[in-house]
């Protein structure tokens, strides 16, 4: 009995330790995480490429964190933008009645002084308003000297305003203060772009069989046909057309856009956006101010410009049409050389599209390469086999406004490419991004920004040599269509930029700044801004 006995133990231990071990098996990850001990993570994010301490410190931000993240960035926009509702135009400010004073006068100025103003601004029967919100642009200027240069506006949200210009340059200098929206006008911008998704629609060209087939597409379509839904899986951005009858989804071969007669403002809301009364001068009576030398002391020399320095406004001056950062200095720097052995990637709208142009026509070794695509945003890529220089061009994702046809047979978003990129030191990546996200809420433009964050991020991750840039909007000319691409929307996603991309250790090239020195008001600057522009890329690199 006593030898059957102990086999029955045998038996029974050995099923139990079977039963254990299966159990440890299939519930391993939970008992290390209970343990809190390190765990081997099999199912890793195939986006990282090595299980190195830094990775795991910053792992995939969640969908949920993303949604939180939009979530508290679109309330601080709302609390920067609070409803100014308006029974008449005349309640809203007026530039002729609003009333600048020049604080401490002088004769002559010293350069490097700081002149200040201060604005009280009055609705249309000349009444102060005792709130803030106006969308002003501050500009000093000499033409002559081919100079110029933003001014801060600080708002005391009390109808005050404090304009403060620094006394870049000597000469004569005249100053600008521009009322582009009144508050009023900014809450109803606001208000209405985050209302439609549909102030522009596009059409898609699908193949199907030797003919065409067009139908609606759109970031959110109200419809209830079938739909194709363009999805990018891993940041849950889409885009939607109505599926033709007899072609599938994957036949979308081209697309266009225009506006469509919507408006989301009143009708009272828009005669505030009527040309007279966008970027009226506040300041038309003031004289030229005389800015002089002083035999002050020599200003210290400035390091160069690089990665990481702190922002200032204004960020800097041009000054005989050469752009002069506040904080650092631009180094003149032989662009052929300092691209040698580079691969440049520019990412983006087709005010980055003009660098590529730009380059093509600096640099007279460099051959376009034909990539066999047609329409107003293929692809470009240019070439110098000498110097060994590659330089590529490519589209963002939707939305793409143009009214001309273009290929969308190539069309992903920019996430993805930065995720395919492998990166280097030699390799550097220049980002520009916002025009064509004006006409719609601005929680796709968020996503859209922090989904570039999130593939930079990772890119820095495994390639921190990598040169990541990013290029602010241009301002653009004050005629166009107020509700659908006002600067104040550009405005908005400036800040939303900076916001997002401040704790990367990428460059940023303030665009915003530099046109608004420039005057442009064109959202295709002329070639001596893009020089500037390309100016601080070479110096950043080289």
């Amino acid at each position: 009995m006593s030898v059957i006995n102990r086999k029955s133990l045998l038996v029974l231990l050995f099923i139990l330790a079977s039963w254990i071990t299966f159990t440890v098996v299939q519930n391993s990850a939970k008992l290390w995480t209970a343990l809190k001990l390190p765990i081997s993570l099999h199912h890793w994010n195939y986006f990282t490429n090595s299980l190195c301490p830094d990775a795991l410190l910053n792992p995939v931000v969640s969908r949920a964190e993303t949604e939180l993240r939009i979530k508290k960035i679109m309330e601080e926009l709302d609390q920067l933008v609070p409803p100014r509702p308006f029974t008449h135009v005349n309640t809203t400010t007026s530039a002729a009645h609003s009333r600048a004073t020049l604080l401490n006068p002088q004769d002559t100025y010293c350069k490097g002084d700081q002149l200040d103003i201060l604005l009280q601004v009055r609705d249309h029967l000349g009444r102060r308003k005792e709130y803030g919100g106006d969308f002003l642009r501050a500009r000093m200027s000499s033409p002559a000297l081919q100079a110029g240069a933003s001014g801060k506006v600080t708002d005391f949200n009390n109808g005050t305003y404090l304009v403060s210009f620094t006394l870049f340059w000597e000469g004569q200098v005249s100053l600008s203060l521009l009322l582009i929206h009144p508050s009023e006008g900014v809450s109803a911008l606001w208000r209405a772009r985050n209302q439609g998704y549909d102030k522009v629609i596009f059409t898609g060209q699908f193949a199907s069989g030797t003919s065409h087939v067009n139908t609606d597409c759109a970031l959110l379509l109200n419809s209830s046909a079938e739909l194709c839904q363009y999805l990018d899986a891993q940041d849950q951005e889409a885009f939607y057309c109505v599926k033709p009858p007899q072609a599938p989804c994957a036949a979308l071969t081209h697309m266009y856009s225009k506006n469509k007669e919507v408006s989301y403002l009143s009708e009272q809301e828009r005669s505030l956006f009527e040309r007279s009364n966008v970027g009226v001068e506040i300041m038309e009576n003031f004289d030229a101010i005389s800015v002089s030398q002083c035999n002050k002391k020599r200003v210290p020399t400035k390091k160069k410009c690089k990665f990481g320095m702190t922002s200032t406004i204004p960020s800097g001056h041009v000054w005989k049409d050469t752009w002069n950062p506040v904080s650092c200095s631009l180094a003149p720097i032989k662009m052929k050389e300092c691209l040698r052995g580079k691969f440049i990637h520019l990412m983006g709208d087709s005010t980055i599209r003009q660098w590529m142009e730009y380059f093509k026509s600096s640099i007279n070794t460099l051959k376009s390469v034909d990539l066999h695509e047609l329409g107003k945003f293929q692809n470009l890529l240019a070439v110098d086999l000498d110097k060994n220089i590659n330089i590529k061009w490519q589209k963002h994702g939707y939305p793409l406004i143009g009214s001309l046809i273009y290929s969308v047979k190539d069309i992903e978003y920019l996430a993805r490419v930065i995720d395919r990129t492998g990166g280097e030191k030699n390799t550097i990546i220049v980002i520009s991004l916002g025009q064509h996200f004006r006409p719609f809420p601005i929680d796709v433009f968020i996503r859209r920004a922090l989904s570039v964050h999130k593939a930079v991020q990772r890119l820095l991750l495994r390639s921190p040599d990598t040169m990541v840039i990013i290029k602010a909007e241009n301002i653009r000319d004050m005629d166009a269509d107020m509700e659908r691409f006002s600067d104040f929307h550009g405005y908005i996603q400036y800040l939303v930029i900076k916001d997002i991309f401040q704790d990367l250790n990428v460059g940023i090239i303030d665009a915003w700044d530099m046109t608004i020195a420039y005057g442009t008001n064109n959202v295709h600057p002329p070639q001596s801004v893009v020089r500037n522009q390309i100016n601080i890329l070479l110096n950043y690199i080289c």
